[in-house]
């Protein structure tokens, strides 16, 4: 008996397993992609690394005042931290929505979060940071803002707590402090802030450990609100006035 012609469909099929055979021999898979590099993508998965980068990653936006909603960059550098939108909106509830008038510094601007969450609610702000590419940022989010004339924000490149020492004493109605968390920068920060800031001011003091009485009181500072975020610790504080000054 003739033997049967596997057909057209047969030979399709004989020659797709033959294909497959040989990718195999190949180290590949499916259609062509290396098997090596799909476990590589699985394990990347399964290590905890998102298989995605998040959307809105790379920047934050300014929470309220007349420039909320707006969108500040955050370039993907060692040791840049914004302080965290939960932070930031409990921050400005307890020193309110208008802060018209007031004079603040920001001593480590980095993206320039902080500071600009106070002029967004009126404040004259100076933005200090050391970074000359963060400096570049800040300037160019400045000229997207464009600021009123009737109000000051400033970035200056420095050094915050040098910054805080030339400024004039008793000056300032609100410092920010928010140092690199690996830095040995907070008391010098907070010896430079008492300095400056005005009687009544504030000092936000942004740390990865939570600052007591015990080691504030030294620097002339008492706690009036704090805050625990993730690694973050927020603390609002208050000059204390020494008692042979009170009234």
């Amino acid at each position: 008996m003739a033997e049967k012609s596997p057909g057209p469909h047969g030979g399709r099929r004989a020659r797709r397993a033959a294909t497959q055979a040989a990718a195999r021999a190949h180290g590949h898979r499916g259609r062509g992609r290396p098997a090596v590099k799909r476990r590589a993508a699985r394990a990347v998965v399964a290590g905890g690394a998102p298989a995605r980068v998040p959307v809105g990653r790379g920047e934050v936006r300014i929470i309220g005042g007349q420039w909320k909603r707006t969108r500040l960059p955050v370039a993907q550098q060692p040791g840049l931290r914004p302080t965290p939108d939960r932070v930031r909106e409990t921050l400005f509830n307890w020193l309110g929505q208008d802060l018209t008038g007031w004079r603040c510094l920001d001593a480590f601007a980095g993206t320039g979060a902080l500071g600009l969450e106070a002029a967004s609610r009126g404040a004259s702000v100076e933005l200090v940071e050391s970074d000359p590419a963060l400096v570049a940022r800040l300037r160019a989010v400045l000229q997207r803002l464009q600021v009123p004339p009737t109000q000051q924000v400033a970035v200056q490149r420095g050094d915050g707590i040098a910054a805080l020492r030339q400024s004039a004493p008793a000056s300032l109605q609100l410092i920010f402090l928010d140092p690199p968390f690996a830095s040995d920068l907070f008391s010098p920060a907070l010896q430079a802030a008492r300095r400056a800031v005005a009687p009544g001011g504030f000092i936000y003091l942004e740390a990865p450990q939570p600052w007591d009485a015990a080691a504030l009181a030294p620097l002339g500072f008492a706690a009036q609100r704090t805050l625990r975020a993730g690694a973050v610790h927020a603390h609002l504080l208050r000059p204390v006035v020494p008692a042979q000054d009170a009234p």
